[in-house]
This record gives structure tokens, C-alpha cells and sequence, in this order.
């Protein structure tokens, strides 16, 4: 058997030590992407459509703001007026009057209402009863499912004039309790309302987040020598500062938006003055007095005090060391 030659030895060498060149990637045209993903996009798309015609697409209204706007005339020729409508707000008592009711509530729900649903689940999820744990989740979400007509009407029927306080006061010889025509006490009474319906439908949101918190966590402490306290205060609360940073940022955005049928449907029990809020004030104004311009102007208003609201607590928490929601 022959040797091999040198000249073929040099050869098998390069050829071996060749770099092995892989083919350029082709680039793909934004027509071609959006064909290769287009079942996805079609599951996106009645979203988007909803988001289209009912969100952004009505905002163009806005501008019935700046006019003096009659639905006969249009948006084409209704007069415009530049910033009348929103000097009318400012110098109209009754704006005032809406806009501090607002401020007052909106408030107190931050302060009560939105910090209710994470004691509820952390005092949930201390139980050891797994069943006991279970019946209290579903008679705490039960109230989320119910209209404000049925919830103001348990609430008239339990703290009314005639409702079963009053009746056993009225037993013990004190009479003339109506908490629901108390105008003092009503914007703390929106805010406890506002907590029994949907207490139990915010932890839903709070117990995920607990879930997914590592035991190990939890463990190492309990090595440590932690108490249960303490480890809710130095495990689960930490854990929950993700999840509660997006909804206060979130919530800031319609902080404004304090419960429209709510509020509408107890006014006339305890008055304008207790129970008038921007919604209101635009329903009333808008719809049932036909001052289209003054009224978009205060929506208007509302949502740009809602957005400033959410642009400055997102880079306030990015600030402290947050995610922020964008």
C-alpha cells in the first residue's frame, strides 16, 4: 500500500482547518414577520378592536371641551371657544363643591380601601384550616358580584331609619338612627361600602403574589429563630412590594373615579353637597343639562390630573429602586 503523497496531505489539512462559513441569515420585511406570526396577531386582534373603538377613538370628543358644542350642530360647526368652558369650571361653586368631595373620598379609599385586601390576605393565608380558609375566601368575593342597587339596599336595610340597628337602638330606647341619610358620616360610609364589595376580589390578586414567594424564604427564617410576625413583616411584605407598586400606580390613574352609580344613587338621601362628585357633576351637567362643552371639560380635566398622577408615581418608584409599569 502506497504512502500518501504530501501535496494530498496538504490538501486533507487545509480542507480540515477550514473556518466552516454558515449561510447569511435572511432579513425578514415587516410584511414577511407579520405573515409568520399572523395567528397570534389574529387572537390579538379583537382586542385591539375593543381598545380602538371604545377607548381611543371616542377621545377625539375631547374637543367639545374647546366648543360651545350642540349635538344638532356637530363637531364640524359648533363655535369654538378655546378655554371658556374650563374658566367656567374653576369659577363655578359647584365644581369646587364636586372637586373637594372627590379629593376627600378618593383619599380615603387610598388610605383604607386599597391597603384592605392585602391584610385580608395576609390574614387568610396565616390560617391553618385549609377549609376554613376557603369558606371565608368564598363569602368575602360573593359582594363583588353584586350590582351597587342590591348593595346600597343590605346597607339601607341594616343601618337606615328602619333598618335592624335603628330597630334595636330604638329597643333600648334610642331613637332617630339613620346612618344613610347622614350626611356628615356618608364619604366614610362610601369608603366602608366600597371595602365589603370588593375586599375579597383585591386578594385575589395578593394571594398569587403570596404563592409565589419561595418557602425557603420562609424557612431560613424560621431557622433563624423568626416569629410568624416577623416573618410576615420581613418575607411576605417584601414580596408584596412588586405587585402593590403596579396597582397604587395603576389606581392613581382613576383615583379620581370615586363610584359613579354609588354616589348617584344615595345623593339624594344625604344631598348635593355631601354626595356630588366630578362624575356626577358631569352626568348632570352633560347629560341631563345639556352643557356638553363644561362638562367634557371637567372629564377632560380629570383624566389629565389621572395621567400626571400615574407618569409621577412610576418614576418615583424607579427612583426608589422600583420596576415601574413602563
Amino acid at each position: 500500500m502506497s504512502a500518501p503523497t504530501v501535496a494530498g496531505t496538504k490538501a486533507e489539512q487545509q480542507e480540515t482547518s477550514a473556518p466552516v462559513r454558515t449561510p447569511p441569515r435572511r432579513t425578514l420585511t415587516l410584511r414577511q414577520r407579520i405573515w409568520r406570526e399572523r395567528w397570534m396577531y389574529t387572537f390579538i386582534l379583537p382586542g385591539a378592536l375593543f381598545f380602538l373603538v371604545f377607548a381611543y377613538v371616542p377621545m377625539l370628543g375631547n374637543i367639545v371641551a374647546f366648543q360651545d358644542f350642540s349635538p344638532f350642530r356637530g363637531f364640524a360647526r359648533s363655535p369654538w371657544i378655546g378655554l371658556e368652558n374650563f374658566q367656567a369650571i374653576f369659577s363655578d361653586p359647584e365644581v369646587l363643591t364636586a372637586l373637594r368631595n372627590t379629593l376627600v373620598i378618593a383619599f380615603l379609599q387610598l388610605i383604607f380601601a386599597f391597603p384592605a385586601p392585602i391584610a385580608l390576605a395576609l390574614l387568610l393565608d396565616s390560617l391553618l384550616s385549609t377549609r376554613i380558609k376557603r369558606m371565608v375566601q368564598t363569602v368575602v368575593y360573593l359582594p363583588h358580584f353584586l350590582s351597587w342597587v342590591i348593595i346600597i339596599s343590605v346597607w339601607q336595610q341594616v343601618l337606615g331609619g328602619g333598618g335592624l340597628v335603628a330597630n334595636i337602638l330604638s329597643d333600648w330606647g334610642i331613637a332617630g338612627f339613620n346612618l344613610m341619610t347622614n350626611a356628615d358620616t356618608f364619604k366614610p360610609l362610601v369608603v366602608a361600602q366600597g371595602i365589603w364589595k370588593d375586599i375579597g376580589w383585591g386578594t385575589i390578586i395578593f394571594f398569587a403574589a403570596i404563592a409565589g414567594i419561595p418557602q425557603d424564604r420562609y424557612e431560613a427564617a424560621a431557622v433563624d429563630g423568626a416569629s410568624a410576625g416577623r416573618r410576615i413583616w420581613h418575607v411576605t411584605l417584601p414580596g408584596l412590594i412588586p405587585v402593590t407598586t403596579l396597582l397604587l400606580i395603576l389606581n392613581l390613574g382613576s383615583i379620581l373615579t370615586v363610584g359613579f352609580e354609588q354616589l348617584l344613587l344615595q345623593q339624594p338621601m344625604v344631598g348635593a353637597d355631601a354626595a356630588q362628585v366630578l362624575d356626577t357633576f358631569v352626568y348632570f351637567r352633560g347629560v341631563l343639562g345639556g352643557e356638553w362643552g363644561v362638562a367634557t371639560a371637567a372629564g377632560l380635566l380629570k383624566g389629565v390630573i389621572g395621567t400626571i398622577l400615574v407618569l409621577a408615581a412610576n418614576r418615583l418608584a424607579k427612583r426608589f429602586g422600583g420596576e415601574g409599569i413602563f
